[in-house]
Parts: structure tokens; sequence; C-alpha cells
């Protein structure tokens, strides 16, 4: 899994829309931790560390230990509001993370060895429909990303999540029976032809 980012953060004295503002002023974001049966705990992180951390690409996926106060507090990533022009991040919101907690996260799917697929060997082409999965696991073992291997597959097999075996303690938290998530499937090109071929026998 991601390594385990940290986070510096401190309590915040003052809540409501003005104090909001004036802490994103002095670059700070508001936060709040919750969850784990406990009250929730507002506080506030520096903007160019969280931006950093959301450029790793795998923040959302990463346990965060934020630091306040002197204690480490284990959070998973649930949201980050963003402003709709400047895309400035405005506030996160950390789920805090018990010793055996289960966790529901999206995790990227990568495909490999398309060169072993017949079907895209003659020109098909591979149609992801998820590109990531909905995934239930422990927190303390978030995969990085779901490796589908395609060999062997022809044009028209679908790969569905019942095909794919997942690591220990992941299961599959999307509650669709059997999720598709992606098809070989005949170029146009290759249709178009077949039509063309057909015409002299129809006529």
């Amino acid at each position: 899994m991601s390594d385990t980012l940290n986070l510096p953060a401190e309590t915040r004295e003052r809540a409501g829309k003005g104090a909001s503002r004036d802490l994103r002023r002095s670059g700070r974001v508001p936060a709040v931790v919750y969850g784990g049966n406990e009250e929730p705990l507002t506080i506030h992180v520096e903007e160019k560390e969280l931006r950093r951390q959301l450029g790793t690409g795998h923040f959302f996926n990463s346990i965060v230990e934020v630091e306040v106060g002197g204690k480490k507090l284990r959070t998973l990533p649930k949201d980050v509001a963003f402003h709709p022009v400047s895309d400035r991040p405005l506030h996160v919101d950390f789920l805090r993370l018990s010793k055996d907690s289960k966790v529901h996260v999206n995790v990227p799917v990568v495909f490999i060895n398309e060169e072993k697929s017949p079907g895209l060997k003659k020109g098909a082409v591979l149609n992801i429909v998820h590109h990531s999965l909905d995934l239930i696991c422990d927190a303390d073992k978030i995969p990085d990303e779901i490796s589908i291997d395609v060999s062997g597959l022809e044009i028209g097999d679908s790969i569905h999540i019942g095909n794919i075996t997942l690591p220990a303690g992941t299961a599959d938290g999307s509650h669709e029976q059997d999720l598709t998530i992606a098809t070989i499937v005949a170029p146009s090109a290759l249709k178009s032809d077949e039509g063309d071929n057909e015409t002299p026998a129809e006529a």
C-alpha cells in the first residue's frame, strides 16, 4: 500500500466562515477529524503541504497521520472541497481510524499483458468501464492499485470483478452484482469492413 503520510496541524480556536476566511488568507486550510466514537476535532493545516500531498496521486488511498498537539491521529482523507475557479483547497474532512478499522476506498485499476491478448492483437480496443474499484479493506492494507491481466482475451470478452482475485482482507464495495470493469471490443473500422462485405450478398 501507499506510504503513510504525515500532516502537521493546529487546532482551530474559532469556527465560522469569517474565521475560515482568515485562515485561508494566511495560507492555512480548515479541516475536521471525525469518527471513531469521538467528538469531531476542528483543525487547520498548511495549504502548501496539503497541495504537495494531494499531488502525490494517492492522497485518498493513504493513511494520513495528522499531528496535532503532540499527538498523531491515524486518519483517512474522505473529502477535499476546492474553490470552483482557483481550485484552491478550501476544507478537508479526515476520518479517524481505530486499530481494526475497515475503510471504503476507490483504488485505481491497471491492465497488464495487453500484448498477450489475441483480441487486442487483432486491432480490438480495450474499453475501460471503470478506471477504479470501490473496495472495502483493512485500513492498514489499502492497495496502491489492482492489476488486471488481459492475457488470452478475445474480441467480445468482458472482465468482471468476479474474475479478479482481490488482495487478502479486501472485498468489493460496489454492491453491483458482478460489476463489469472492461470489455474487448472490435474497432469501428473492422465493423465497417464486415458491413461492406455483406452488401453484395444482400443485393
